[in-house]
């Protein structure tokens, strides 16, 4: 998630603060610069942009209903990945849960896709995060509902499209313990089953972590790092050195 940097511009922004913009717009909702011939399909929208006509939620706007976007994450994902990296490129984090994606996946299939991406741009949530003229951008742990999500959505920044295949999203993936890291989804250790009394071990001790990495994630987003180290318990503190591996 640091990869990406809070870039803001005005309607007196000069042109080379806007080709800045610009290019984080593309890196934060193509995950990449476009090549030449997608620079034909939106030079209009970029030529508007720069020259001040276009803020940059109505540019982001544009380029999302575009060929290019579509092309690269609508035509070979399901529309449950779809839903996942929408939210990851227009309101920077990952869907909070099901109930969620089964929201705008509705949307998406009853009205299109103009009104699913004028939804997400025009909510509420975008409107305080990101205004008209800041581009969207991977938000402190504070921004987050819960550290759950805060995690989700660190998982997710750091997916690149394909990697781990484009029908389940991650939030799917990770419910299910499937392994997902290649590119299409299997269950893990599939030629070497668990003991059932095994696996259900190794579940409990699985939730017994993710709580425990919630609470560090609590504490560190209130104190300094001083106070953190000084206030933990030995099981914490030991939790801390193996991530740091």
């Amino acid at each position: 998630m640091n990869d990406y940097f809070r870039v803001t511009i005005d309607r007196k922004s000069s042109e080379e603060d806007r080709q800045v913009a610009l290019r984080q717009i593309y890196q934060q909702v193509l995950e990449r610069q476009p090549y030449e011939y997608e620079r034909t399909v939106l030079a209009k929208s970029e030529k508007d942009f720069l020259k001040g006509k276009l803020g940059v939620r109505h540019f982001i706007g544009e380029l999302a209903i575009s060929e290019v976007y579509l092309n690269s994450f609508y035509e070979d994902c399901s529309n449950y990945k779809f839903v996942e990296l929408s939210f990851k490129h227009f309101l920077a984090r990952a869907p909070i849960d099901n109930e969620e994606i089964g929201t705008y996946m509705a949307l998406l299939i009853e009205h299109g896709m103009t009104a699913f991406i004028a939804e997400i741009l025009g909510s509420e949530e975008y409107r305080k995060a990101f205004g008209g003229f800041t581009v969207p951008y991977p938000r402190a742990a504070k921004a987050y509902n819960s550290p759950r999500n805060y995690m989700q959505s660190s998982l997710l920044h750091h997916e690149h499209i394909g990697r781990r295949g484009k029908i389940v999203p991650t939030l799917y993936w990770q419910q299910l313990n499937l392994n997902c890291e290649n590119g299409h989804c299997v269950l893990p250790d599939l030629n070497q089953p668990t003991p059932r009394s095994h696996s259900s071990s190794l579940n409990t001790k699985n939730v017994d972590l993710n709580a425990e990495i919630e609470e560090l994630l609590l504490m560190l987003k209130s104190a300094d790092a001083k106070q953190v180290v000084q206030s933990m318990n030995e099981n914490q503190r030991s939790l801390l050195r193996d991530l740091a591996k």
